[in-house]
C-alpha cells in the first residue's frame, strides 16, 4: 500500500484541533497529523500527495442499520418514493414490465400518505400493469407490501396470516411473498446487488454496514454474500447480524459461527412498523383504535434468547419499535438477567434496533443492562412531529415523542446511527441533521454529539473500538466539501442550509470512493 500525504484540509480529531493533514502509512493506519507549516516536511517521504482543497475530513461513518442486498436491488429495480398518484405508481411499474417482460419486477418505497386518495395499490392493478407478470411492492418501511396474483401463486400468500383479498400483505403472508421473490434472483445477480449497494454507501463516506439479515428477511446464501464482500478492501467493511432466536448456548455458537455473523439479532423482531399498524402499541393506533399492533414473539422467547447468547458470549438484539413492544422486550432481558447475571448480560453488549417509543423507565433499564440502541434519526425528520406520518397513525401526542435520542444519550446508553437502507437511503449528514434539528426541541443533540454516534457509536455497537482519527489509529475516513462552516469547521445543518459533499472515501488507507469531477 503506498504511503499517503492528504493535505490542505481541515481535519475533525481530538488529538490536533488546528490538523489540516494527515499521514497513512504502508499499513493503513495514521502515522501522522499535523498542521500545514509541518505537512511540507512530509511530501517528499510519501509515495504519493492529495490535496483536499479545503475539505473537512471526518471519521468514516458506520451504517448501524442496513439491509443491503435488498438496497442494490431496489437500485435496479422501480423506485415508488415520491410518486403522488397510485397511477403514477402503476405506470412505473408497467414500464418496468415492458422493459423486459421476463423479469419479476421489485417496486419499494410507496407510502399512501404520498397519494392523493390515500389508499394501496391492488393486485388486480398491478397484474394489468404487470400483464400478469410477478410483482413485489413494497411499502417504503419493508414491513408490508402489495403482490401480484402470479406472485402469490408461487408462495401461497393467499393461506397465511397476514393476507388480504386486495394483495396487500403482512406478517407471515408478507415473508413468504418476499422470500419467494428473493429466491427467483439468480446468485451473480444478488452478488451484483451487494456490491451496487456498498458502493452507493462508499459514495456517501460510508466506511462500513451494518447488515441485518435471517431467515425472514434475506437468505443464508445472500448473507453470506454481504459478509463476503465485506472482506473485500476496496469496499466497505459490512458487519453481519443474523435474526434467528435460540434456547441455548451451543446453539448460539452453532449459529454466529455457520453465518460468520456478529449477533443473533438486528431484524429479529419483536413487532413491526408503525406506518404498516404493526408496530405494538400500549394504546389502539388513533386511526384504527381496535389495532395495537402485532407482537411477533413473547417475554419467555426474549429471555430464552438473551440468556443463551449471554452465556455463550454472543451478541443479542431485536428490531423493536412501539411502546407495548419496548415493555416486552426489556420484559425479557430483565429476566434473562435474572437467569444470567445482570454482568453476563451486560458483557455481551447486547443491542436493540430502532427503540422509538421507549419511555423513561425503559431507558433506564437499557442503561443498566448495558443495552445500545440502532437508532434511525431520519424516521423522525420523514415522518415524526406532531404533523407527520407518526400523528396520523397514533396522535399528536405520541407522534411527536418518538427517537428521543437526547434522553437515550444523556442516560449513557450506547448509541449508534444508521438508515435502514433501503427504507431511508444511506445519507450520513441527513442522520446528523435529523438529530440536530429534532422535531421535538428537547431531542436535539449536537453536530458533534451526532457525528461521534455515527462514527465511533457504530463501532462500539459491533463491539469494535473505531471512529477516531489519532496517530496509530485506522486510517478510514471520508472528505468533504462544506458549503457553509460552523462552529468547529462541522457543517451548518439547519436553516435550510445544502449538505456536504463527499469528495473522498478511505478505508484502512484504501480509496473507496473518489468524485471524480
Amino acid at each position: 500500500m503506498p504511503t499517503t500525504l492528504y493535505r490542505h484540509g481541515r481535519v475533525w480529531t481530538p488529538d490536533h484541533p488546528a490538523a489540516t493533514a494527515l499521514v497513512v502509512g504502508d499499513d493503513g493506519r495514521v502515522v501522522w497529523l499535523g498542521d500545514e507549516a509541518r505537512s511540507s516536511g512530509h511530501a517528499d517521504a510519501v509515495d504519493a500527495v492529495v490535496d483536499l482543497d479545503g475539505a473537512l475530513v471526518v471519521p468514516g461513518f458506520v451504517d448501524a442499520h442496513a439491509h443491503v442486498s435488498h438496497t442494490g436491488l431496489g437500485v435496479r429495480g422501480v423506485d415508488l418514493a415520491g410518486t403522488r398518484t397510485v397511477t403514477e405508481a402503476l405506470d412505473l411499474v408497467a414500464a418496468a414490465a415492458r422493459r423486459d417482460p421476463s423479469r419479476p419486477v421489485f417496486a419499494h418505497g410507496w407510502q399512501e400518505q404520498d397519494w392523493t386518495r390515500e389508499r394501496t395499490m391492488t393486485a388486480a392493478e398491478l397484474d394489468r400493469a404487470s400483464s400478469g407478470g410477478v410483482v413485489y411492492a413494497s411499502r417504503i418501511d419493508g414491513h408490508s407490501a402489495v403482490v401480484s396474483s402470479a406472485l402469490v401463486a408461487l408462495c401461497g400468500a393467499d393461506s397465511l396470516d397476514g393476507w388480504s383479498e386486495s394483495g396487500f400483505v403482512v406478517r407471515d403472508a408478507k415473508n413468504a411473498a418476499r422470500a419467494a421473490y428473493d429466491a427467483s434472483r439468480p446468485s451473480g445477480e444478488r452478488r451484483a446487488d451487494v456490491e451496487v449497494a456498498l458502493r452507493a454507501a462508499a459514495a456517501q463516506g460510508i466506511v462500513a454496514v451494518h447488515e441485518c439479515g435471517g431467515p425472514l428477511l434475506t437468505s443464508a446464501e445472500d448473507f453470506a454474500d454481504v459478509v463476503d464482500l465485506g472482506r473485500r478492501a476496496d469496499l466497505p467493511a459490512t458487519v453481519g447480524y443474523w435474526a434467528e432466536a435460540v434456547t441455548d448456548p451451543e446453539q448460539a455458537r452453532a449459529l454466529v459461527t455457520l453465518h460468520g455473523a456478529r449477533g443473533l439479532g438486528g431484524d429479529l423482531n419483536i413487532d413491526g412498523s408503525i406506518g404498516s399498524h404493526t408496530a405494538l402499541l400500549r394504546d389502539g393506533y388513533a386511526d384504527r383504535p381496535d389495532c395495537h399492533g402485532t407482537a411477533y414473539r413473547d417475554v419467555a422467547s426474549v429471555r430464552d434468547h438473551v440468556a443463551a447468547c449471554a452465556v455463550a458470549g454472543v451478541q443479542s438484539g431485536f428490531h423493536v419499535i412501539g411502546d407495548a413492544g419496548m415493555d416486552l422486550v426489556l420484559e425479557g432481558y430483565v429476566r434473562a438477567a435474572e437467569l444470567v447475571g445482570e454482568d453476563v448480560v451486560r458483557a455481551s453488549r447486547p443491542r436493540l434496533e430502532h427503540a422509538e417509543m421507549v419511555d423513561a423507565a425503559g431507558t433506564a433499564t437499557m442503561a443498566r443492562l448495558g443495552i445500545g440502541a440502532s437508532v434511525q434519526p431520519a424516521f423522525d425528520w420523514y415522518w415524526g412531529g406532531r404533523e407527520g406520518m407518526y400523528a396520523e397513525r397514533m396522535g399528536a401526542d405520541r407522534g411527536a415523542h418518538t427517537n428521543l435520542l437526547a434522553d437515550l444519550i444523556a442516560a449513557g446508553v450506547r448509541v449508534g446511527l444508521g438508515s435502514d437502507s433501503p427504507v431511508t437511503p444511506f445519507s450520513p449528514w441527513v442522520a446528523v441533521r435529523a438529530a440536530v434539528e429534532h422535531r421535538e426541541p428537547s431531542q436535539r443533540i449536537s453536530a458533534e454529539a451526532a457525528l461521534e454516534a455515527h462514527t465511533v457509536g457504530g463501532w462500539s455497537l459491533a463491539g469494535e473500538r473505531g471512529g477516531v482519527l489519532s496517530v496509530g489509529a485506522v486510517a478510514s475516513f471520508s472528505a468533504w466539501d462544506v458549503p457553509e462552516r460552523g462552529p468547529g469547521g462541522l457543517p451548518v445543518l439547519g436553516g435550510g442550509a445544502p449538505l456536504p459533499d463527499c469528495r473522498l472515501t478511505v478505508r484502512s488507507g484504501v480509496v473507496l470512493h473518489a468524485r471524480t469531477a
